[in-house]
């Protein structure tokens, strides 16, 4: 089993969605794990949006990059611009770049924003799907 770690700046949102839909979707393939640049919560919308496609949110939880230090992962994996540029060089057999919306700037009402969750979390899982299946 190949393990995958997906890195964002707070580890609230994509790189969250991204460690969530893999374990569901690659689970015969994949171990994922997230991590940001600098820990904080997990997006209560986040949450949301996952659930709705039934997976379980209970263990996600936000993570610095400091917490995986000295460990080997089979691809790293940064899906936001300012992750790629101030993540320090964090080992990988393949190092990877997929940049996506960041929920944590979405504005309007609660349906507005989730509307924009959900189709970042659909952009998500596509992704992975294609380039990790």
């Amino acid at each position: 089993m190949k393990e995958i770690l997906f890195i964002c700046t707070h580890n609230s949102a994509r790189s969250q969605m991204a460690e969530a839909l893999t374990n569901t979707y690659l689970s015969n393939s994949y171990k994922a794990f997230s991590a940001g640049t600098t820990a904080t919560k997990v997006n209560p919308y986040i949450v949301k949006g996952l659930n709705e496609v039934g997976i379980d949110t209970s263990k996600l939880w936000s993570k610095s990059i400091n917490e995986f230090k000295g460990k080997q992962f089979d691809v790293v994996v940064t899906v936001c611009d300012s992750a790629k540029e101030t993540c320090p060089f964090f080992p990988g057999k393949q190092v990877m770049h997929k940049s996506f919306a960041d929920p944590s700037k979405f504005m309007g009402t609660e349906g507005q924003i989730m509307r924009q969750v959900r189709k970042v979390r659909d952009e998500i899982k596509k992704w992975i799907t294609k380039t990790f299946q």
